[in-house]
């Protein structure tokens, strides 16, 4: 795992929106807007070679004359042209890319390979990370950063959400604002061709603004790499995670979904153990887990005291608390009776 260039990702200072248009409904229009209502401070370059204005901005031709080099730059054209634009951005200095158009993976060169792997080979020389592509975008509140087609924006906060779904996202953003809930960054990986699981977790592992993580997987294509990765991060915060294709029918709706096999869910829930990632099984689960530690104050220590009415509830809270390697507080003759 690396998280070479992720800050380029994560907190740019400049970006460019390759395909940026006035069209209501396209999504170059849609990514302009969710950065204007956003309020992002940096510098924003739109280039569509066919208007000289976008979004109340000068619009450039193309990625060679933008008047500076963007740190991140958000692709919403045509398959056909990503290659390209990736290799144009390297050659010019840029580092991270947003790809959120879909399709890579459908199309074959000449050569033998997808449009999806010639755009890694072309951004390869450069060291220039790639999220996406088939995602929505990211979005990181702290900055007043919104770099999505999502529908609506994300308050602050100090959860990180990682998603490999995009219909997700906007279900977990909707039920996020009516419960006035934030994040520290809200991430839609897609197909993950780049940038996956481990390389964000070991990001945000690190990022002091973010307090806990949250995962929606499907599968996981560098397994070690992820475990490798929620291991050390769960030293430090809590890792939560809801896996989808538990069953073989719906792993097989996942691999159609992702492009990448779900895997036995046995292995999952074993690996899961081992890296301390703990996890739900419903997406209500995954919402009353994100409420809790969102309103949950910060806790100073390891030792727990059990409060209860009844004995033997007692016993097994004790139990439970022990499996899980937890502390018993001893209290002082001043908390009162301990019986």
């Amino acid at each position: 795992m690396t998280i070479r260039n992720l800050d380029r990702l994560l907190r740019p200072a400049s970006l460019a929106v390759i395909g940026a248009s006035d069209r209501p409904s396209s999504v170059g229009a849609v990514v302009m807007r969710n950065l204007a209502a956003a309020g992002f401070a940096g510098t924003v370059m739109p280039v569509n070679p066919k208007h000289a204005m976008v979004a109340g901005l000068p619009s450039h031709p193309d990625v060679a004359v933008l008047p500076t080099v963007p740190d991140l730059a958000v692709v919403c054209t045509p398959p056909p042209t990503v290659p390209a634009i990736i290799d144009a951005l390297g050659r010019r200095g840029t580092r991270a890319a947003i790809v959120i158009t879909a399709g890579l993976t459908r199309t074959t060169l000449a050569d033998g390979r997808t449009l999806q792997q010639a755009m890694l080979d072309a951004a390869r020389p450069h060291l220039l990370r790639v999220l996406g592509p088939n995602c929505v975008g990211l979005l990181v509140p702290g900055i007043a950063l919104n770099a999505s087609f999502a529908h609506t924006g994300a308050k602050d906060g100090s959860i990180a959400f990682v998603s490999q779904s995009g219909a997700l996202c906007t279900v977990v953003l909707d039920w996020a604002n009516s419960q006035d809930i934030g994040f520290s960054h809200f991430i839609s990986l897609g197909d993950a061709a780049d940038v996956d699981f481990g390389d964000v977790i070991d990001y945000l592992a690190a990022d002091a603004r973010t307090r806990a993580i949250l995962l929606y997987l499907e599968s996981v294509t560098h397994a070690r790499k992820f475990l490798s990765a929620a291991r050390a991060a769960a030293r430090n915060k809590p890792i939560m995670a809801i896996k989808a294709g538990r069953t073989p029918l719906a792993a097989k709706a996942a691999a159609s979904h992702t492009g990448a096999l779900a895997g036995t869910d046995e292995v999952f829930a074993a690996a899961f153990r081992r890296a301390g990632i703990v996890r739900v099984d419903t997406i209500e689960e995954l919402f009353e887990a994100a409420e809790t530690l969102a309103r949950s104050p910060a806790l100073a220590g390891d030792r727990l005291a059990i409060v209860t009415n009844g004995g033997g509830p007692g016993v097994m809270a004790v139990d439970a608390m022990a499996a899980g390697a937890g502390r018993l507080a001893t209290l002082s003759a001043a908390s009162g009776s301990t019986s």
